[in-house]
């Protein structure tokens, strides 16, 4: 077989017996080809010394296939919706299955002003950063400018990742985890890394960031990199500890200057300035000696430049850029108490007087030891208050600071396990009960134990029946199913949440499933049990805060009910953002703080001291301020007061203080916290982000719109196609499109791969349970389009709905006008330095004249086009006369050519500006673009519109 005819990039070759499109990475030997009009899943490779390829032209429309009003725009729509390497702006959006909202193009139009990529996305929890993130990504990728990606995460976090960038962004990763690692490198060659191996991959940043897996990591590291959860990257300070490894792990990441990094994260400023720093230097060296305040007109250029990496906005910024309305539900809060029966009462009493003899043991003057008798006495305080089972669970587990060798070891080790702080080293584990038992294993007497184990078996006894807080509990949970919720209860340790998921599957009706999520189950395993939970109508989720980070619940739950207080106000939004963010179907969901309502409660300190100060600043300013960074110290040292000696408002004593008389360290937390609060509000101020203005993010969504339609084009042009072919299609007030395909035919069936012959579907997000989200990219869609384009293009198959050509009159026209539909394709060149990429865009545009072909007069007004488009016939055209009209502009396209190719060129000249402009840090790097519109272009469909006689 031949291989001496070159064929360009987008150049229209036959071979098998169809047309194809000849794509990027096509060679002189291997032709890498997509059937004309086909689809991506169908792009093949044809080696041409085995098979016969030669060069093909597109035919002219059949003028006897005379389709009616519709044809020119539904074929329009097919073609664009066809697209997945458009035009436009952004080569990224025609392989989307989600159009982002108007606000998340702001990072993409940040990012793309960078050269590298650095930036931090630090918007709102529940506003959509992985979308951004994934955006920046898809980006590049489509650009060609990067071939490898690696996300770092949590690992619980890793398969939400691998679902978010293939549902939406069609890139297939692989997960490299520590269960996962030996498989993956079973596949790999003698010496090659897994990062070498797999293009785009998924890791557990607590997997990699060991010497040996970092050392690999760092040798191999892809081009692109996002941290997400990435204020756990922050420098700890302590030169060691897990968070340290991970902060040396990314600043290596972002040592390399080309290395493009995005970092994502709701809460980048844990109150500790000098950690929040460390994340800003990350993206610039210089920026880790930004003053603490940036306000004032003598840091105004600080701020812009600042301004230029990192994104941050609230849900109130967001709610109505751009005049789109992005959906968040209204959240319902309320507090509901219970009080402790005289059982459990007397439990906790015992436990306080056992508590005062021994921490401060008189016989025991070491300091050390006392800080783990202190750490020991709050674990089981804290246990008790949260259940009968973690406080059994805790009296018998060994203190986990009993093994500590230092009062400042156990200090930290209490901290970390008990007070929930934000700067923990994962979620993973925090939900372990601590352990009471603090007596050294060497003791011959274990007085203590005994006491313990008694305690214990007192506490069992008090499960079910004299448990208050748990029945009050169930009640609740009933009363929220009955009014149509799905909740989610949030337990702090996991006997606590298997307790009450039993308690709740013996009381409530047997067709409410209840499922308990613990960090005793691998992260896969959490998501399959949420999985098969969503499938049941009536649901409850119980759960700890292994689920409170980063995972996505909002489609299947509306409540939350923290069963347990959190004792950082921050891990309490975190676990109301699951089910309080874009996405949720519900218009409302609703939160229960729940707590004990006894005056002298170990709750009541959590809640007057913390939660209810945190809720009352973030409804003045709209977002969440972290709990000063220090703050651990005081609430710790205002619960060694009151457990221990009764001061202020101590627990079970009698000296209560006189009413106005606040702790002087509750005074000064809160003072600290309003002074966090002032300067967030000017944070927020300085952080807004001004760098890419409004009417630029309009410009580019409307260029995209312009080259492959928009959500409301996909939603028309699938009910009406789908019309045409006699599906039943209806819609309700509530964005419902109910969609019955039994009297459509069996091909469009077949093409539509569709298990069942009814649907509910909506067109935008969210979606409830028993619906489709129906996107350009969805099967449905894509198939439906395919169906219209190849039927349309296929002149000796079935009738088409969108025939390629047409005449109607109409009053919308003084005197004969024809609409040309054509795609084109371009060769878009980027050249940097030697190296030379050769990427393919298509666009799908209508070009229109009036008269005749031999003197026509073109029209340049883009609206009065589309205007005819929506025309509806006004009065009958004969069929010859019809005939003869479209055989005449026909038989005079060669004259018409000129024209359209100047047209074409004028396109490319367009797309070529695009592309600098919204990526204008390319060309301080020296990358050149060139556009070149493969020609003749394709003429799909002709329309003639004739005056109304």
């Amino acid at each position: 077989m031949t291989t001496d005819t070159d064929f360009t990039v987008g150049s229209l070759v036959k071979a098998r017996g169809r047309e194809w499109v000849v794509l990027p990475d096509s060679n002189k030997e291997v032709l890498l080809l997509r059937p004309l009009g086909g689809t991506e899943d169908e792009v093949t490779g044809i080696y041409r010394a085995l098979e016969t390829v030669i060069p093909a032209s597109f035919a002219p429309p059949d003028p006897k296939q005379l389709g009616d009003y519709r044809s020119c725009r539904l074929l329009r729509d097919a073609v664009r919706l066809g697209f997945r390497s458009s035009a436009g702006p952004f080569r990224s959006f025609a392989r989307l299955a989600v159009e982002p909202r108007p606000y998340q193009l702001v990072p993409l139009l940040m990012a793309l002003k960078q050269e590298p990529v650095r930036l931090l996305i630090a918007d709102d929890v529940g506003i959509g950063k992985t979308v951004e993130a994934g955006l920046v990504a898809r980006e590049l990728l489509d650009r060609g400018e990067i071939s490898r990606l690696a996300v770092l995460c949590p690992p619980h976090l890793a398969e939400q990742w691998q679902a978010e960038l293939n549902e939406k962004f069609h890139i297939e990763t692989k997960l490299v985890l520590s269960s996962t690692v030996s498989q993956l490198e079973r596949e790999c060659r003698l010496g090659q890394s897994v990062f070498e191996r797999f293009p785009f991959v998924i890791i557990s940043i607590d997997f990699i960031k060991s010497d040996r897996r970092r050392d690999e990591f760092l040798r191999t590291c892809p081009e692109f990199v996002i941290v997400d959860e990435a204020h756990t990257c922050a420098e700890a300070g302590e030169g060691r500890g897990s968070r340290q490894q991970r902060h040396q792990l990314v600043k290596s990441i972002a040592a390399d200057p080309q290395r493009h990094l995005v970092l994502v994260t709701a809460t980048p400023h844990s109150g500790n300035e000098s950690a929040f720093r460390s994340l800003l230097a990350l993206l610039n060296k210089k920026f880790a000696q930004l003053p603490d305040d940036l306000s004032g007109r003598q840091h105004e250029q600080a701020r812009r430049e600042l301004a230029t990496y990192f994104v941050q906005r609230r849900r109130a910024d967001i709610r109505a850029y751009m005049q789109a309305d992005t959906p968040f539900p209204d959240r319902l809060e309320q507090e509901q108490s219970y009080k402790l029966s005289p059982e459990y009462r007397r439990l906790v009493e015992k436990v306080l007087r056992f508590a005062r003899e021994t921490v401060i043991d008189p016989q025991d003057s070491s300091k050390h030891r006392q800080r783990v008798r202190w750490w020991s006495i709050l674990a089981l305080l804290r246990s008790i208050a949260s259940s009968p089972a973690a406080a059994a669970a805790t009296l018998r587990s060994r203190a986990a600071t009993a093994d500590s060798e230092s009062e400042e070891e156990a200090n930290k080790i209490g901290r970390h396990t008990l007070l929930d702080l934000m700067d923990n080293e994962a979620t993973e584990g925090i939900d372990l009960v601590p352990g009471s038992d603090f007596e050294e294993e060497q003791t011959a007497e274990p007085r203590v134990r005994r006491r313990l184990q008694e305690m214990a078996r007192e506490a069992e006894a008090l499960e079910g029946a004299k448990d208050e807080k748990l029945q009050q509990a169930i009640k609740m949970v009933s009363g929220m199913l009955k009014d149509g919720f799905q909740p989610i209860v949030f337990c702090r340790f996991i006997p606590t949440a298997e307790y009450v998921a039993r308690a709740l599957r013996e009381r409530l009706p047997k067709g409410v499933q209840v499922e308990a999520v613990t960090g005793l189950l691998p992260p896969v395993e959490r998501e399959d049990r949420i999985a098969e939970l969503a499938e049941h109508p009536q649901r409850v989720l119980v759960c700890t805060d292994c689920l409170s980070e980063g995972i996505n619940l909002q489609e299947h739950f509306n409540a939350v009910i923290h069963y347990d207080l959190s004792w950082n106000p921050t891990r309490h939004e975190q676990r109301e953002g699951r089910v309080d963010r874009f996405g949720q179907p519900r218009k409302e969901v609703r939160v229960v703080t729940y707590y004990d309502g006894s005056s002298d409660s170990i709750d009541q300190i959590v809640l007057e001291v913390l939660l209810r100060k945190h809720n009352s600043i973030r409804k003045v300013l709209g977002v969440s301020v972290p709990v000063p960074a220090g703050s651990d110290r005081v609430i710790e040292s205002i619960l060694e007061d009151r457990i221990l000696h009764g001061k202020g408002g101590q627990l079970g004593g009698d000296q209560l203080a006189l009413p106005g008389m606040e702790d002087p360290r509750e005074r000064e937390l809160s003072q600290q916290w309003t002074n966090a609060s002032e300067r967030e509000k000017r944070s927020r101020t300085v952080f807004a982000q001004e760098t890419i203005k409004v009417d630029e993010v309009s410009r580019e969504l409307e260029a995209m719109h312009t080259a492959i339609g928009s959500t409301v084009d996909v939603a028309d042009f699938s009910r009406e196609a789908l019309r045409e072919y006699g599906a039943a299609v209806s819609q309700n007030g509530r964005g419902i499109t109910q969609i019955d395909l039994k009297e459509t035919p069996r091909a469009l069936r077949d093409t539509l791969s569709l298990n069942k012959s009814a649907i509910k579907a909506r067109f935008e997000l969210p979606i409830n349970d028993g619906e489709i989200y129906l996107n350009r990219t969805h099967p449905f869609v894509d198939g439906l389009a395919t169906y219209v384009m190849d039927t349309a293009l296929d002149s000796e198959g079935e009738k088409s709905i969108a025939s390629r050509c047409g005449v109607i009159r109409t009053s919308r026209v003084s005197k004969r006008t024809t609409l040309l539909l054509t795609r084109i394709r371009f060769h878009l060149t980027v050249q940097q330095g030697g190296q030379k990429r050769v990427l393919l865009s298509e666009d799908c545009r209508i070009f229109a004249f009036c008269g005749s072909a031999q003197n026509a007069e073109w029209i340049g007004d883009q609206a009065l086009i589309n205007e005819l488009i929506e025309a509806q016939p006004e009065a009958n055209t004969l069929f010859q006369q019809a005939q003869n009209m479209l055989s005449q502009v026909i038989d005079n396209l060669p004259l018409l050519q000129p024209h359209l190719e100047e047209a074409a060129k004028r396109c490319g000249e367009e797309l070529r500006d695009a592309h600098r402009r919204v990526r204008a840090a390319s060309q301080m790097r020296g990358v050149s673009y060139y556009v070149e519109p493969q020609l003749p272009l394709d003429v799909l469909g002709i329309y003639v519109y004739l005056p109304k006689i």
